[in-house]
């Protein structure tokens, strides 16, 4: 296992090294985002390539699951930038470090973005790679099937939250408003949501699979990025200084589990 895991380590580092000099060409990080679900997706199948393929019904399902998630979002993100364009939240994390620090933009891509990705999104893969080495073969047991439901559920809270997001975009008249209908009226950050349950169904299946109790720090560690790192606070400050009313939709409205809007 550890062999496996640090091949896979190494292989994500190369990969993004040479994306670093990618985005350095054309002075932009923001497809990294695309990047983490599809790294996600490649750990997984270099981890079933060197296996020789999971031996059972939960390795396949930890494969499986991820690559639907990974497929899917990367996907969305990839779009999304060739669309939009660069991403404040990244403009802010390295053009800071090159203010604060005097670093080139290489030297800030790489230290702030490229060169610390790659050990997270190999941590937060942990269950799926886990999963598919320590798969003992044969049936899947009941906790097994239980977590390939709640990632379901997740994949399918994300999607539609994602769907419900670019809708509100394309339409011009939507510009500079908040989107607080759908699964939006109930959570500020309802892709957030899904994916971090995506996770906790995947660390399930992989625990059922045979997978020490110490994976559950990937999914601590992703929904803890999300609500309180990387994810979240970054951007909500974007926000609340470009949407007028995002200050009051945030004192209505949970700021990760779904719930009931206060009242005005």
């Amino acid at each position: 296992m550890i062999a496996i895991l640090a091949i896979n380590l190494a292989a994500i580092m190369a990969v993004l090294l040479i994306l670093w000099r990618m985005a350095v060409a054309i002075r932009d990080v923001s497809f990294i985002d695309a990047v983490w679900a599809y790294g996600m997706v490649g750990l997984a199948l270099a981890t079933a390539v060197q296996v020789g393929l999971p031996r059972g019904e939960a390795g396949w399902a930890c494969l499986a699951l991820t690559m639907i998630w990974g497929l899917r979002l990367g996907t969305h993100l990839l779009l999304r930038w060739q669309r939009l364009g660069r991403d404040p939240r990244y403009e802010a994390i390295v053009g800071g470090a090159m203010r604060l620090r005097g670093w080139t933009f290489a030297t800030a891509a790489l230290v702030m973005v490229f060169g610390l990705q790659g050990p997270l999104l190999w941590l937060a893969s942990l269950p799926a790679q886990v999963g598919i080495i320590a798969d003992p073969g044969g049936p899947m047991a009941d906790a097994g099937w239980f977590g390939v439901a709640v990632a379901l559920f997740g994949i399918g809270f994300e999607a539609l939250a994602d769907a419900q997001l670019e809708a509100f975009r394309k339409d011009p008249a939507n510009k500079g408003r908040v989107l607080d209908t759908g699964l939006w009226r109930y959570t500020r950050h309802p892709n957030y949501f899904g994916d971090a349950v995506s996770w906790w169904g995947i660390w399930i299946v992989a625990s059922s699979a045979g997978a020490g109790w110490w994976t559950i720090a990937a999914p601590i560690f992703l929904t803890w990025t999300l609500t309180r790192w990387s994810g979240r606070p970054i951007l909500e400050k974007s926000l609340k200084a470009s949407r007028p009313g995002y200050a009051a939709y945030v004192a209505r409205t949970s700021g990760f589990f779904p719930w009931p809007p206060k009242a005005p």
